[in-house]
């Protein structure tokens, strides 16, 4: 049955929760297939994304996350001008192609201004041969734009799950965390014209597989060109962790996550995928894994050390006390494990936005 399922042009809804629910020799098909698809669309190379973890001051109180607003046993911290620009300038000169800049999500003009003065600074200082990602959440449309022209060509906003349902029994029932809002805000973001990407969390709390399949259903109609999803991990601080004895065990998340991973390589061939640090969360192998299967982008952490620890989203986040040089090097060895190649000083743009762009 699965052999049937793989062998069709189009998945269906039906279709998804019967690879979802692989296992044994199924499964294997399933990831070797998926593995055929990334070598054939993709290739083996990997390209780096240096995370700078801007910021964890948030104006939200997503009941999944580590920094949200109410959580008092966090220390909040913006990072300097200085402490961005050397960062970006570490991942210039050390061959990385492109830069992350996440952070807790602020509405203002402050920090509009901040971001799109970075942005700017950063395009200078490396002649324009550094790429550019945000994840920086919601905005309105006129912010995108600023940051759009200031020098930012992708922008990763998860919707966390395409069920509004779902997504509003892990978050507040308010304007400021609205399932609508998050979904005009993709659409914003593509009509700009930035390289969209979006993802989901695993192994939620409510969710079920049917979940799943309505998500990876949803990022093909919205036509993304990238995505970052990876295993729900639970923190002690946020209101969802009364649920932690009802959750998959973690092995089952992590391998849930492979699964999912490898049947949206199936459904979007060449679009570009994130081995996400919660994979390796779980397991030392979760990032090879996913990288040998269906992953082609990974993320070292270039954020001072002395800050990582206060930007924890979900427990036993890895690589918080690992400094640059270092991550670079474990970075290297677990591409190497996967049979790939690390593609130094290249954007890594997305081929699914570039064959649209023709």
């Amino acid at each position: 049955m699965i052999e049937e399922i793989l062998n069709k042009e189009n998945l269906n809804k039906s279709d998804i929760i019967n690879l979802l629910n692989s296992d044994g020799d199924d499964l294997q098909l399933l990831f070797d297939y998926s593995t055929k698809i990334k070598n054939k669309y993709i290739g083996n190379k990997v390209h780096l994304r240096g995370i700078i973890e801007y910021s964890n001051i948030c104006s939200k109180n997503c009941y999944y996350c580590g920094i949200r607003k109410d959580n008092e046993n966090v220390n909040r911290y913006i990072l300097s001008e200085e402490e961005v620009i050397e960062a970006s300038k570490f991942a210039y000169h050390n061959g990385y192609g492109s830069i992350v800049i996440q952070t807790g999500e602020l509405q203002s003009e402050n920090n509009t201004k901040k971001i799109e003065k970075l942005l700017k600074e950063i395009k200078s200082l490396s002649d324009n041969k550094l790429g550019i990602t945000l994840s920086c959440g919601e905005q309105t449309e006129e912010v995108y734009k600023r940051w759009f022209d200031a020098g930012a060509h992708r922008y990763l906003l998860r919707i966390e799950s395409s069920d509004k349902e779902l997504y509003e029994k892990l978050h507040p029932n308010n304007k400021l965390h609205s399932w609508q809002t998050r979904v005009n805000c993709l659409y914003a973001l593509k009509n700009i014209g930035y390289q969209v990407g979006t993802g989901v969390m695993i192994g939620l709390p409510f969710q079920t597989n049917e979940h799943l399949a309505d998500d990876i259903l949803f990022m093909k109609n919205l036509d993304i060109d990238m995505c970052g999803m990876g295993p729900y991990i639970e923190h002690e601080d946020t209101p969802l962790f009364q649920y932690k004895n009802n959750l998959l065990s973690l092995n089952e998340r992590l391998e849930l996550s492979l699964k999912m991973l490898s049947v949206l390589r199936i459904v979007m061939k060449n679009i570009n995928i994130a081995a996400t640090t919660a994979l390796q969360a779980i397991s030392t192998k979760g990032r090879e894994d996913a990288i040998r299967i269906a992953a082609n982008v990974v993320m070292p952490n270039i954020t001072p050390v002395l800050y990582r620890e206060n930007y924890k989203l979900y427990e036993n986040k890895p690589g918080i006390n690992e400094d640059c040089e270092d991550s670079i090097k474990s970075i290297t060895r677990l591409v190497q494990n996967a049979e790939c190649e690390i593609s130094f000083s290249e954007w890594g743009d997305s081929k699914r936005f570039k064959n649209r762009e023709k």
